[in-house]
C-alpha cells in the first residue's frame, strides 16, 4: 500500500522508520520530509494547505493512507477533506482537533464530563481578565486559547507578570490564537506524557514518556519544542496509568462521541501527577516530538495496521508490542535555538555514531545536499538509544553524540535526570 506522511521533523522521521519496517508499505511518500526521511521515503513538496492538491497526489500515486504528523493541518481540516474524497487518514477531524486547537474547548469538555484538570476561567476581553487577576492566588497560568507554536503559555509568578501576559495576548502577540485566553490554576506535581491511539470509541494505551522543555541543563532557560525525552515515565505507575485511562482518556472519548465529534488518531495527554492523582494540563492530537522518537524506538509490532484500524473504527481487534527496555532521545540543536540561529553547517560522523544497533538517529532540521547532511532548523537531530535502564540508555546516547562532528550544535547534558535519580534510590 502507498502511504503519505505529512511533516518534516524528528517525529516524522521516526514514523517513516516504523513504516519502512512494514511490508505493507510498498511506497512511502513524505512532504516535505528532511535529510533523514529521504533515505526511507520519496520526499516531495506538496502544499498541504491546498487540500485538493494532496487529494490529487494520493489518487495519482495509489496512496491508501495519509498520516498527518503536525497539528496545523489537523486543525485546518485536512483529514476531513481526505475522507470526503474516500482517502483514509490517520488523525482527527477538524472538529475533534479542537482538543488541541482550542484550550477553552478542552476545558469546557473537562467541566462537562468531570475530567480532572486545573480550575480555570475563559476571557474574551482584556479588562475583564485584568479584574479577575486581582483575586488570583499566584503563581497562575495564562494561556492563549489557540495554537501558538508552543509559545502561548506563561506561568505568571505575580500580578505584574500576569497582567503583562494578558496584555501580550490581547495586543496580538500570538495573532488570532490570543483573541481569547484561559487563566488557570497552577498545578503542583510531576509532569508526564500519556498517549493513546483512538478509533472514536475505544483506546489503545501506549507507553508513557517524559520530556525536557527547557533549553539548558537543570531545566532552566527558555522553553523549547523539547530538548529530549525518555520512556517510560517512572512516575506513571500501573495505578496512575489506570487512573489516567479511567478518569481522563475514556471520559474524553465518551464525551466527544456524545457531542457528535468522535475522536480518532493519537490522543496525547499532558498530565500533572498531583497529590490527588493525574490531572489534565492539555491535550495534543498527534504524537509528541521528541516523545514519538522514544516510543518508536521501543515499538516491536507493526504500526500501520493499528493506524488503519483507528481510521476504520476497528481498534479493539489490534495489539501493540513494545520493548521492555527504556529508551531515551537527546536533541542536538543549532546554537542560538530557540532564538536566532544559523543554517547550513555540515554535520559529520553520523554513520559512525549509529553503528550500535541500539542507537537510532532521527533527523529533524536537516537536508541532504550532494551527500552532505546540512543543518536547516533549530532542533536538528534526535540521538535515540535503548538500554537495560534509563542510565545505560543515556550513556549509549551520549557516547554516540561524542562521535558526531558538528561544532555549531549544542545539547543538554542531563536528559533523563529524574529517572536516573530514581534508579540510584533503588540500588
Amino acid at each position: 500500500m502507498g502511504v503519505l506522511l505529512i511533516g518534516s521533523g524528528g517525529r516524522e522521521h521516526a514514523l517513516a522508520y516504523a513504516f519502512s519496517r512494514n511490508q505493507m508499505a510498498s511506497d512511502i511518500f513524505c512532504t516535505p520530509g528532511n535529510g533523514g526521511i529521504a533515505e526511507l521515503a520519496t520526499c516531495l513538496d506538496l502544499d498541504v494547505n491546498d487540500h485538493m492538491s494532496v487529494v490529487d497526489f494520493c489518487r495519482n500515486n495509489s496512496v491508501e493512507l495519509v498520516v498527518v504528523g503536525p497539528e496545523l493541518p489537523l486543525v485546518d481540516g485536512l483529514v476531513d477533506s481526505l475522507e470526503a474524497q474516500g482517502i483514509k487518514a490517520f488523525g482527527p477531524t477538524k472538529a475533534a482537533a479542537q482538543l488541541e486547537g482550542s484550550k477553552a474547548f478542552t476545558k469546557q469538555l473537562c467541566s462537562k464530563y468531570n475530567i480532572p484538570t486545573a480550575d480555570y476561567e475563559v476571557f474574551d476581553e482584556a479588562d475583564v481578565a485584568y479584574c479577575y487577576l486581582n483575586d488570583c492566588s499566584y503563581p497562575v497560568v495564562i494561556k492563549a486559547d489557540g495554537l501558538a507554536a508552543g509559545k502561548g503559555v506563561v506561568i505568571a509568578h505575580d500580578h505584574a507578570q500576569a497582567q503583562q501576559a494578558v496584555q501580550d495576548c490581547f495586543d496580538g502577540r500570538f495573532g488570532d490564537a490570543g483573541t481569547s485566553i484561559v487563566i488557570e490554576e497552577y498545578l503542583v506535581g510531576e509532569e508526564a506524557s500519556f498517549f493513546a491511539i483512538c478509533d472514536g470509541e475505544s483506546a489503545m494505551e501506549l507507553p508513557t514518556a517524559q520530556d525536557h522543555k527547557c533549553a539548558f541543563d537543570g531545566d532552566v532557560g527558555p522553553n523549547t519544542g523539547g530538548m529530549g525525552a525518555y520512556s517510560p515515565a517512572p512516575v506513571m505507575s500501573y495505578e496512575m496509568r489506570q487512573r489516567t485511562m479511567d478518569e481522563i482518556i475514556m471520559p474524553t472519548l465518551k464525551g466527544m462521541k456524545a457531542d457528535g465529534i468522535p475522536f480518532k488518531g493519537v490522543l496525547f495527554a499532558g498530565l500533572m501527577i498531583t497529590s490527588d492523582g493525574p490531572k489534565l494540563i492539555e491535550y495534543n492530537v498527534r504524537f509528541g516530538d521528541p516523545e514519538c522518537q522514544v516510543l518508536i524506538a521501543r515499538l516491536r509490532s507493526d504500526l500501520l495496521p493499528v493506524m488503519l484500524a483507528s481510521s476504520d473504527g476497528k481498534l479493539d481487534r489490534m495489539v501493540n508490542q513494545f520493548d521492555d527496555r527504556p529508551a531515551i532521545t537527546i536533541v542536538m540543536a543549532s546554537k542560538g535555538y530557540p532564538g536566532a540561529y544559523e543554517s547550513g553547517s555540515e554535520i559529520k560522523g553520523l554513520e559512525e555514531a549509529a553503528k550500535d544497533p541500539d542507537i537510532m538517529i532521527f533527523h529533524a532540521g536537516t537536508k541532504n545536499e550532494d551527500g552532505r547532511i546540512l543543518a536547516t532548523g533549530g532542533r536538528v537531530l534526535n540521538i535515540t538509544a535503548l538500554g537495560k535502564t534509563v542510565s545505560k540508555a543515556r550513556d549509549k546516547a551520549y557516547a554516540a553524540i561524542e562521535k558526531i562532528d558538528w561544532p555549531q550544535g549544542f545539547y543538554r547534558k542531563d536528559i533523563g535526570w529524574r529517572a536516573v535519580e530514581r534508579e540510584k534510590e533503588t540500588t
